[in-house]
């Protein structure tokens, strides 16, 4: 297994337990886990729910890298094949 290949699997570990964690935060249509951390009060009180926004690009970020350490051991998969 290259250094490569490795560092590759603990960041999809990692980027998978957040991805779980940050998609339980967001506010469903009953309000979610995102109710249990405050999230629930920010809309209560008229704010403009820029926690919510900020939730939203670091989910996207982080499926994004997610996604693409899928890819790339992929890539290094196939090519240890041939």
């Amino acid at each position: 297994m290259s250094v490569i290949e490795f560092i590759l699997q603990v960041l999809l570990g990692l980027t998978s337990l957040l991805l779980t964690l940050l998609i339980l935060l967001h506010k469903g249509r009953g309000g979610g886990l995102s109710d249990m951390f405050g999230g629930g009060m920010s809309q209560a009180m008229g704010s403009s729910g820029l926690a919510e926004r900020n939730l939203n690009i670091l989910t996207i970020v982080l499926a994004l890298v997610w996604f693409f350490s899928i890819v790339g051991l992929g890539l290094i998969t196939k090519a240890s094949v041939l």
